[in-house]
This record gives C-alpha cells, structure tokens and sequence, in this order.
C-alpha cells in the first residue's frame, strides 16, 4: 500500500470546529507547569467516551457475577486506550491536522465517503445508548416515563449552544465539574458499601479463573472490547487543535508532550469511576448473593435496600445522568469533526446536535412504544455492536498515519510505539469481532 499523501499536497485546509481552532491561547513564558495547564482540558472531554452505559452495563455484571476478580481487566484495558489516545494528539500536533481531514488526504474520495458514513452510524450508535441512560436515569431518579424522558433529551442541544458560545474553556470547565460530580457520588457510595479491601487489591492481579471460567472470560473479553470508542480516537485529534501551538519542532514537540499528559491523567480518573463501578457492584451485589445484575434499572432498585441507604440509589442515578450530559457535548463535537473533516459540510453546533439526536431517538420511540421499556436494554446492547464494527475505522487508519514519516516527519511514532498500537487494535478488533458473533449467535 502506497503510503500517505504529504500535507503539503493536499486539497483541504479549513478547520474543523470553526471559531473554536486555535481559541486557545498558550503562555510563552512561565513555568511548565502553567504551560501543560494550558493544554489540560481535552483528555477529559475524551474520557467521558469511557463512561457510556454501556460499559456501566459491563462493569455491574462483571462485579455482580465475579467481586473484584476482573479489576485487572479493567486497568488493562484503560492502558490499552492510553496508548491509542496519544496517538490521536501526536497525529494532529504534527499534521495540524485531525483523523478525519488526514483520511480524505490519503484516502480516494469514495473511500473517504465510506468511512464518513460509518463513524456518522458510530456516533448515534454513541448517541442512542447517551438517550437511553439518560431516559433512564430520569426515570430513576424523577419517576418520568422512559418514553417522555427519551423525548426530553432532545433539549440539551440548547446546552451545547451556550457553551459554544461561551468558550471552549468553559465547555471544558463544565465537562470536569460533571465528572467530579460522578466520582463524587461513587466515592459516598463505596462508603457506604464497605467493600473488602483486600479483595480490591487481589482483583488488581490476574485470575487463574480467567482461563478455566467461560462466563469470566466473557466478561472479561467484553471489557477490553468495550474500551475503545472509535469517535474518540477523531474527538480526541480535533479537539486538541483548539490551542494555538507555535509552528516550530519545539512548541509541537512541547505541545505533543502535554496533549499525552493530559489524555493519560484523564484516563486514568476515567478508570477509578469504572473500577469503582465495578467494586461497588461486588460490595452491594456479589457479597450479598445477587450474581446476575447487569440492567441500570435493576442496579438502582437493588442498592437501597441491599446498602441500607436510599441516598446510594439517588447518587447512582445523578451519575448516570450527569454522564449522559457529559457524552452530549463530546458526541456534538465528535460529529461537527467527522462531518468537516471528510466531507467538509458545516453546521451550526445546534443544527447538528439535533440531526445527530433525531436519528437516536427515534429507534428508542419505536421500540418502547412497540416493545415496551424492557426492551431498550436491548436496543443499548445493539448500539454497542455497531459501535464494535465501527472501530476498525478508526484504529486502523491512526496506526496506519502515525507510522508514516511522509506525514508525521520528525513525530514518526516509534518503531516499538507502532507495533504495540498495532498489536492492541488487532486484540480489540478479534475480541469485539467475538463480541459480535456471540451477540448474533445469542
């Protein structure tokens, strides 16, 4: 295969994300550490992508089923998205460029066209598991019907609006303080639930169970399936190009620097909300015999009484919806990246948010009005089937650009960097292909 197009040959150079490229200014002068805060923010509009319900539904069923056994798949799979993740900033400091305008660069126009409709199917997949655990989330905590819940979800591109304008800076400050809302509320609830510390601590290392126990290795198959998600690896490149890097080796090595920095430490709280995820569902669920919760629904019904504590259930639900707020600002941008960067259409934040959640919505009328609420479990589990077949065209391609020195230059990734890449996105591809034939085969 022939390699990559240099930049200097190609046919796109407006930017995506309009006013908001190179918004952000970074100090000349200062300490390094005045300087890496200037580039914090972005890593943490990415983690939220780890916090979907679906792998909420993954983590409760793997702490349900097996305690703490599967917490070393957990910190596995947070390393594996790492490396991907820094990846994605490397490639866009060194291009000037994200995923999605560095693929119509390489790509011939009918391909390109592909992979656009593809990561657009990815991002309301993404979407429709956001209004589902949203919905029920309202209904959990406000006792609004699932129905009228999905409905109300649609008002949240008013959100998106007024952070636009306002900045990015202060989108940034809003997605942080939701995410230290969700942590907040895990934090009170392993209180609450007192799990077993030491437990904790034997989770971090690998089961010999993992090899001889089927429904274990399903589970943990399904989390490091579930890692990934492919809008991520574009969100991430696009958003990164916020700030205004200086056009020398230095400030984009500097920039590249920080760009990872900020991912890894983002990830990493990321990971501390799932493991606690995980633990609380084997302090509250496992340890007092309920082995086979894996529902949002029946989570929340269970941990009042098995806690003790009403205040558990109406903290687990303000998570699950300050988590799909979260997803709706990051699902925005991740579709105003794709949409310009392959097929260079430019809507308002608005406009696309609506299209974006008007596709979403309506599968989930359907099936509660036609099924009934019971059913939009399974509506989530499809969406993470498409979200599994979509990932190939993500992961493929970055690895593919970040090893070509005709685009990257001097910010090649390294020889060792791009066969673990390459070795962690064929791992999640098989395991999400198994993933994909067990879901089919039932």
């Amino acid at each position: 295969m022939a390699p990559p197009a240099s930049p200097s040959v190609t046919n796109y150079v407006q930017p995506s994300l309009g006013g908001a490229h190179r918004s952000v200014e970074i100090p000349r002068g200062g300490s390094a550490l005045r300087r890496f805060l200037a580039f914090a923010g972005p890593g943490y509009l990415v983690a939220t992508g780890y916090m979907d319900p679906g792998n909420w539904a993954t983590a409760l069923a793997a702490g349900s089923r097996f305690g703490s056994a599967l917490l070393f798949i957990a910190v596995l799979s947070s390393l594996m998205a790492i490396v991907l993740q820094a990846l994605s900033a490397r490639l866009a400091f060194a291009t000037g460029r994200d995923l999605a305008q560095n693929c119509r660069d390489a790509m011939p126009g009918p391909v390109s066209f592909v992979f656009w409709l593809i990561m657009e199917t990815a991002i309301v997949a993404t979407d429709l598991a956001e209004v589902i655990g949203t919905a029920i989330g309202l209904e959990l905590l406000f006792k609004i019907p699932l129905g009228a819940g999905v409905i109300l979800t649609a008002f949240d591109a008013f959100l998106v609006l007024a952070f636009m304008r306002f900045g990015f800076r202060k989108l940034e400050a809003f997605v942080v303080s939701l995410l230290i809302l969700i942590a907040s509320c895990f934090a009170i609830e392993l209180v609450l639930a007192r799990p077993d510390m030491a437990e904790v601590a034997r989770g971090l290392i690998p089961a010999r169970a993992l090899f001889t126990e089927p429904q274990m290795l399903y589970l943990a198959l399904g989390i490091l399936g579930a890692t990934v998600m492919p809008h991520n690896l574009y969100l991430h490149s696009g958003i990164v190009l916020t700030r205004a890097v200086g056009p020398s080796k230095t400030d984009k090595a500097e920039a590249i620097r920080f760009a990872i920095l900020d991912s890894t430490i983002a990830l990493c709280f990321a990971l501390v909300i799932n493991a606690s995820i995980l633990i609380l569902a084997a302090a509250a669920f496992h340890a007092h015999g309920q082995h086979e919760v894996a529902e949002l629904g029946q989570a929340y019904q269970l941990i009042a009484p098995l806690l003790g504590s009403a205040l558990a259930a109406k903290l687990f639900a303000i998570a699950l919806i300050a988590c799909g707020l979260n997803s709706t600002l990051t699902a925005t941008l991740a579709g105003q990246i794709v949409m310009e960067g392959f097929i260079n259409i430019r809507l308002s934040p608005v406009v696309r948010r609506m299209l974006t959640r008007a596709v979403a919505i309506v599968p989930a009328i359907a099936v509660i009005f036609i099924s009934g609420p019971g059913a939009v479990n399974e509506l989530l589990v499809l969406s993470q089937v498409v979200l599994s077949l979509a990932l190939p065209f993500a992961v493929v391609p970055l690895v593919w650009l970040t090893a070509s020195r005709a685009r990257m230059g001097a910010f090649k990734a390294s020889a060792p960097t791009t066969a673990l890449a390459g070795v962690i996105a064929l791992a999640i591809i098989v395991l999400n292909g198994k993933l994909i034939l067990d879901a089919i085969a039932g």
